[in-house]
């Protein structure tokens, strides 16, 4: 005798597939469901012994808090719960932490709440240094329904309470050091790369190289006409100026000094320079040290006839009298080219640099043999007795011809 399976599962799903069905034909009236707000109160409860428990928020993992779910008449909709707290008990002045919950039992990161704590406080009375020692913290929570679209539907808070012995610390972020350089001015760029993209005073951010092998050092070469200011950031639109910068060491007579109108880094005496950063850890920031030397550029190895002699004056490059393109000697001899930015103090394979696709493309790997072999064909330029390199260091453009 045969026997026939009942598949439930089966039996469910092609119930759910007839109720879509239903739903999705009945007419756009009163009969579909729709929220209405209704803002209702809901209660976060205090955690137990909150009376007798010193919270130490930089030592805990987290904080439990518990509360009842906001009843929208029945109907079972996802809530987000966002926790805000505050030093005084009218909330006059409050933080909400970034992190949101959707269940009614939240752990909440103990370290992001005591960075709000610490925030909050600073904020409220300025830069002076947080008690230590405990004190009241003031918690309640905003609950809200959103729909498919991300859109807030209601929206309602809780009772608030208060944990009598809160201890907050201020922690010093841990620094590294910087990864990246930019510098913007009022002569740097206003040329066109080989792609026609136009690269206009004070809207293009020129990257800085990093100097091989020296973490949290960048260099580059600029014009600066007499009286030429720029600015600098870490990142594209950081717009930092003279007072972010720690120190100044000026080896050019550049005549470096903070303008008076914008606070911008003006340099009286025009011409090329190089601009080598260092950077230092120090206990709360990063220092900035910005080295100024005359500008200088090289050729060196096969195309010199195989010389490799550092800073050697008959392969320097020759600078325009204003801003325009940099020219090498001519080549005697043949092979791959090899070309770099003098920074004192550091070696030439430190700081050097080939072209890639009209641009010039600096040096962030080790090369035990050559540009061909360690990086890539592409990166590679062949040579030929004769031939000279001309570079554009406003636009780090180049070509050889």
């Amino acid at each position: 005798m045969n026997k026939k399976i009942f598949n439930i599962g089966r039996w469910f799903s092609i119930l759910a597939i007839v109720g879509l069905t239903l739903t999705a034909c009945e007419k756009d009236d009163n009969s579909n469901p729709t929220f209405k707000a209704t803002s209702p109160s809901f209660t976060l409860n205090v955690p137990a012994n909150a009376q007798n428990n010193v919270y130490d928020l930089v030592s805990a993992n987290s904080l439990e808090l518990t509360c009842t779910q906001p009843d929208y008449n029945g109907v079972p909709y996802v809530v987000q719960y966002h926790v805000q707290v505050a030093l005084s008990e009218n909330f006059s002045a409050f933080k909400e932490l970034e992190t949101s919950y959707t269940t009614a039992k939240m752990a909440v990161d103990a370290y992001e709440l005591n960075t709000a704590v610490i925030d909050l406080f600073h904020e409220v009375e300025g830069d002076i240094d947080y008690p230590d020692e405990p004190r009241p913290l003031y918690i309640r929570l905003r609950a809200n329904v959103v729909n498919m679209a991300n859109t807030v539907l209601d929206e309602s808070f809780s009772n608030s309470i208060t944990l009598p012995n809160v201890l907050a610390t201020f922690k010093a972020p841990e620094l590294t050091f910087p990864t990246s350089c930019y510098i913007v001015g009022s002569s740097i760029g206003n040329g066109s790369s080989d792609d026609g993209a136009t690269k206009p005073y004070w809207g293009w951010w020129k990257p800085m190289a990093p100097v091989y092998g020296a973490e949290g050092e960048f260099y580059t070469i600029i014009y600066v006409p007499d009286g030429g200011t720029f600015k600098w950031g870490e990142e594209k639109n950081d717009w930092r100026g003279f007072d972010r910068v720690a120190k100044f060491d000026d080896q050019a007579n550049a005549g470096v000094h903070e303008a008076a109108s914008d606070g911008n880094i003006q340099f009286d005496n025009g011409g090329w320079y190089t601009i080598h950063v260092e950077t230092a850890l120090g206990a709360t920031e990063v220092a900035w040290t910005f080295h100024v030397y005359p500008a200088a550029a090289y050729v060196i190895g096969a195309v010199e006839g195989a010389n490799w002699t550092d800073s050697d004056a008959n392969w320097q490059m020759t600078a325009p009298e204003g801003d325009g393109t940099w020219e090498s000697p001519e080549f005697v001899g043949g092979g791959e080219l090899r070309a770099y930015i003098k920074v004192p103090g550091r070696d030439w394979w430190k700081t050097e640099f080939t072209l890639y696709q009209g641009e010039l493309y600096f040096r962030t790997v080790n090369i035990p043999a050559n540009w061909a072999e360690n990086v890539g064909e592409e990166y590679s330029v062949s040579c030929s007795a004769g031939q000279k390199l001309y570079v554009n260091f406003s636009t780090n453009t180049g070509e050889v011809k």
